[in-house]
């Protein structure tokens, strides 16, 4: 790497009081946020090709050492995961289909249920009819608000994932140019061992973690499945499947993978011992994946530690909505990566990630800040 202007000329460069650094960094911070919320349509499918197309890299790279042609093999690996992807997409549909001949039963019990809730309510809480009729008809404007959204928002998904298979062709296609590419903006070589090595690391830290992901995702669907045929739960695949799906969210969409299936056990069950076992159920599936799986299978793979990590999911909600959490980790691991590997950005590190302080003088700081205090007659002159 060449040597900077401070090196050459013998002089140390300037040193910024905090109240001049923190502003900056507080602007640079909202501007990378603000761009990535108004170009989100842009930038994120981009982004979610890269991990793609990171995740897909070993197969292209097997292929290639079977004999394969380069730009063949790229091909068949874009192929094989569009395959992979619509499979279980159109198990979905099947599955939802079979659920959507059911719908006039479910509507009828979900009636009686109302029914019997209203009069529970009005019983105990007073509440009359019509002010129960309010709140329902409220419940239903906004929900059919909610469903408008959904339903352009998922329009809208449909659209972009048609180019993320092109996106993930033409970036395995190029990948040593932009390779190449980022070395040189970074170093001012055409090859260095510094941002190779990040590069590598990012992309081991990527796969990494989307493999962990597949492997807990499956651990939990078979759980999902196997509890709720345990308790007849009618379309047990499917929810489970879903459940597993939205436990892809951290922290957040294993929270909204129960709401299905008590909804389910509610309306087609008696009683109100079966959406009680289903939670039950799902209290116990959470605590083996927050306490076994994901500290084995996926954290292990990234070291950011658990407020970055909710905090990071919430800001990526705020620019993406369900993209941009999903996107939050590996984002998150990345710049972790580049950060350990600036002098300058160490700090940052540090405080993305979840590794015990190996420096000797910042563990005994944080002894002593962390260590109470003694009282004077305690302490040697």
């Amino acid at each position: 790497m060449l040597p900077s202007i401070s090196e050459s000329t013998g002089l140390r460069e300037p040193q910024y009081p905090l109240y001049i650094k923190a502003p900056l960094v507080i602007l640079g911070l909202a501007m990378v946020v603000f761009t990535l919320h108004i170009a989100s349509d842009l930038i994120f499918p981009l982004l979610f090709a890269a991990i793609f197309a990171i995740m897909l890299h070993p197969v292209e790279q097997w292929l290639v050492r079977h004999r394969v042609p380069p730009l063949l093999a790229i091909g068949l690996t874009v192929i094989l995961g569009v395959a992979a992807l619509l499979a279980l997409l159109y198990f979905i549909y099947l599955e939802a289909g079979q659920l959507a001949t059911q719908m006039p039963m479910f509507k009828t019990k979900l009636v009686q249920v109302t029914t019997q809730l209203t009069q529970w309510l009005n019983t105990r809480f007073g509440l009359t009819n019509q002010k129960l009729l309010s709140y329902v008809n409220e419940a239903g404007s906004r929900a059919a608000g909610l469903l408008g959204g959904t339903l352009g928002a998922v329009s809208g998904l449909l659209v972009v994932a048609t180019l993320i298979p092109v996106y993930i062709f033409l970036l395995m296609l190029y990948q040593r140019r932009l390779v190449d590419f980022l070395t040189q903006v970074f170093s001012g070589h055409r090859t260095d061992t510094g941002v190779a090595e990040v590069l590598h690391e990012s992309k081991a830290a990527i796969q990494s973690y989307m493999i962990g992901l597949l492997i807990e995702g499956s651990i939990v669907a078979v759980l999902n499945v196997a509890g709720l045929l345990v308790l007849g739960i009618p379309y047990a695949l499917l929810l489970g499947v879903l459940g597993a799906l939205l436990n892809f969210i951290p922290y957040i969409g294993g929270l909204a993978a129960i709401l299905l299936p008590v909804l389910m056990a509610f309306v087609a069950k008696e009683g109100y011992a079966y959406p009680l076992g289903v939670v039950g159920i799902y209290i116990v599936i959470q605590f083996i994946d927050n306490h076994l799986l994901i500290p084995r299978i996926v954290a292990s793979k990234i070291k950011v530690n658990a407020l970055v990590a909710i905090v990071g999911v919430l800001v990526g909600n705020a620019i993406a909505g369900v993209s941009g959490m999903f996107l939050a980790l590996p984002i998150i691991a990345i710049i972790k990566i580049i950060c350990d590997r600036i002098q300058g950005l160490k700090p940052w590190g540090l405080l993305l990630g979840d590794e015990e302080p190996t420096n000797k003088r910042a563990a005994t700081a944080t002894d002593r800040l962390t260590r109470p205090a003694q009282p004077a007659s305690a302490v040697s002159v």
